[in-house]
């Protein structure tokens, strides 16, 4: 399974406005009268009024949400002043727990500033907006008052593993740039200050992770204690400073000696006082199982459920119902293909697909989608390794977003590590490449009209799509035998509804290892000790990270079952396709009814 925890790297330190909506209702609009002929002209007026309004609006908020944190502002825009942009933060945000706290005020502030827009007097794209950006703070509203729930540290997808690698891709376009990078990395420490102090706080409430979570976080910590002179930041900085034009050699020789002091005066230290930070509160942490055994863990696992996944189900048992129901439909597929056709088990471990290189993959995958995919404007990408002192901490591969206004240049990761030597390569480029995060992504950056919605995550919508077509990947012309790709790629998918389903009994239910391993050994057969404890010591590290995968998955699933069962022979793929790719991120619960138009809409004109 390939995890993506980069895909949205640029939002990594920003706490509003970031993460997945809950399946929450739109409010009522306001009522309206209707107009008069007489008067028919002043209601349109008024709501053009409203709409600019709007727009106003959501610019503003998007101004001052990527205004938090100079990462967040120069992943997402590479030319601020188009935008009326002009001071960079030189911050790396504010992680503290009163700033927590701060955000449940504005956020009750942003709700009211919202309601004051009458839904009925939007256009359709603003409605869609204003749709998702109730939905968010409905959700995010739920966890007030559990704030020392949230965990930032994890040893794959956490702030110390993730950091490093946005500042190695930290575009350099001008001197300004260079500056910019030089003072954000000299606050390192300072931030990882704050977080410590955070994780004291956690460990004074008795809600600080286990020692076998925090074993993991030093580990992960390790991997960035390096010799500055030799590490992968002084040669991704050398590369970048090395390719301005506007700098003297003399000049780069000198921002390369005060990149190499500040790695050694603030970058190093910074992961070393985390270290020694985390290993003075172990044995604190005393809960090695999930969420559900802290005191308010049930209820924030709900949260999760609906921030990290924006579900349209209404609640986490009929989720997991949903979730039993679609693996059993995995399985009883993967069944028959198996019984009509015995030999197909013998490929299991002898098949390989045609193409085994990188731009062989991506250029192979870009030229089969044509048929079900609508196409893409131009664009480029570029992929590479992950450094090899990083390969045990980062997950098997990513894909940066590009800034909203350089759609166009796009980076893939590979991790070399031996450990994912037996993931398929293909399907992993086109859960990353096309037609997945990279095609997504350029396609909706290149469409979007509301720069606030292009800088908005959605994580189970982004993965979730990826997820799919990664599985759709199987089938197309990849050198396998078409049988046998089917049987992978239902298997794929059974394997990750396993572990939205575990997560769910472990987190919201209270299982613990042992009710796990009966689980895994009695219907799947899983009995080795080590894949038992590696299974679940992940699943209580990172709640609801799989759910954003397969809930995302289910949910297109879901659509596209129902579409083809209503719409019959007049179903086109590409069709569906393209309505889930204009809607854009968003959670499913604002997808759904979306869906439901364009459904009646594809009936009326087929």
């Amino acid at each position: 399974m390939t995890n993506n925890f980069f895909k949205k790297g640029r939002w990594l330190l920003s706490i509003f406005l970031v993460v997945s909506l809950l399946c929450s209702c739109t409010p009522p609009p306001k009522s309206a009268a209707t107009p008069t002929s007489a008067g028919y002209e002043q209601y349109k007026a008024a709501d053009l009024s409203m709409q600019k309004n709007f727009n106003l609006f959501t610019e503003d908020l998007f101004r001052n949400e990527i205004s938090n944190s100079g990462i967040s502002f120069h992943f997402s825009i590479a030319d601020p002043a188009s935008r009326g942009l002009k001071t960079v933060p030189l911050t790396l945000g504010d992680f503290s727990l009163d700033n927590m706290k701060q955000n449940s005020k504005d956020l009750l502030e942003l709700k009211t500033k919202l309601m004051q827009f009458n839904p009925r007097k939007l256009t359709k794209d603003q409605r869609l907006t204003y749709q998702i950006l109730y939905s968010y703070i409905e959700t995010e509203l739920t966890s007030d008052g559990m704030e020392l729930y949230t965990e930032p540290l994890t040893s794959t997808i956490g702030v110390q593993a993730q950091l490093p690698v946005l500042f190695a891709e930290y575009a350099f376009y001008n001197r300004d740039d260079v500056e910019n990078y030089l003072s954000l990395l000299s606050t390192i420490d300072d931030y990882y200050s704050q977080i410590l102090e955070y994780e004291k706080e956690k460990s004074k409430a008795g809600l600080f992770m286990s020692d076998s979570a925090a074993d993991h976080v030093l580990k992960s910590c390790e991997a960035y204690l390096i010799q500055p002179d030799h590490s992968f930041l002084a040669e991704t900085f050398n590369t970048r400073i090395d390719a301005l034009n506007d700098l003297t050699p003399e000049e780069k020789a000198a921002y390369k000696e005060k990149n190499l002091k500040v790695l050694e005066e603030n970058f190093v230290p910074a992961y070393k006082n985390l270290i020694n930070g985390i290993t003075a509160l172990m044995g604190t942490g005393t809960n090695e199982k999930g969420l559900a055994a802290f005191p308010d863990g049930k209820k924030y696992f709900e949260y999760l459920v609906n921030s990290n996944t924006g579900t349209s189900y209404d609640s986490v048992e009929s989720l997991k119902k949903a979730i039993e129901k679609q693996i059993s439909s995995e399985i009883k597929a993967l069944g028959q293909i198996t019984k009509d056709n015995p030999k197909i088990l013998d490929q299991l471990d002898t098949y390989s697909f045609r193409y085994t290189k990188p731009d062989e993959i991506l250029d192979s995958l870009k030229s089969q989608i044509n048929k079900d995919f609508p196409e893409l404007p131009p664009c480029q990408y570029t992929v590479k390794y992950v450094p090899v002192a990083l390969e045990s901490s980062l997950s098997p591969a990513f894909y940066l977003v590009p800034p909203i206004d350089r759609y166009e240049d796009n980076i893939i990761y590979i991790n070399g590590n031996k450990r994912f030597q037996n993931d398929d390569l293909y399907t992993t480029l086109a859960h990353e490449g096309y037609p997945g995060h990279l095609y997504q992504n350029v396609y909706f950056l290149s469409k979007s009209q509301n720069d606030l919605r292009s800088i908005l995550s959605f994580a189970a919508y982004s993965e979730g799509w990826a997820t799919y077509v990664e599985n759709y990947s199987y089938t197309l012309d990849n050198g396998l035998d078409p049988d046998l790709g089917k049987l992978l790629a239902h298997n794929s998918a059974i394997t990750l509804g396993i572990y939205a389903y575990l997560d769910i009994c472990i987190n919201y239910e209270g299982w613990d290892k042992e009710q796990t391993a009966k689980y895994l050994g009695t219907f799947y057969n899983v009995d080795k000790t080590d894949i038992v404890d590696t299974i679940y010591n992940s699943l209580v590290e990172n709640p609801t990270n799989y759910m954003k995968y397969y809930v995302g998955y289910l949910e297109i699933m879901e659509m596209k079952s129902a579409a083809q069962k209503i719409l019959k022979d007049k179903f086109d793929l590409k069709e569906f396709h393209t309505f889930l790719l204009d809607t854009g991120p968003a959670p499913f619960s604002v997808i759904l009814p979306e869906f439901r138009n364009w459904l009646g809409k594809e009936l009326r004109t087929n």
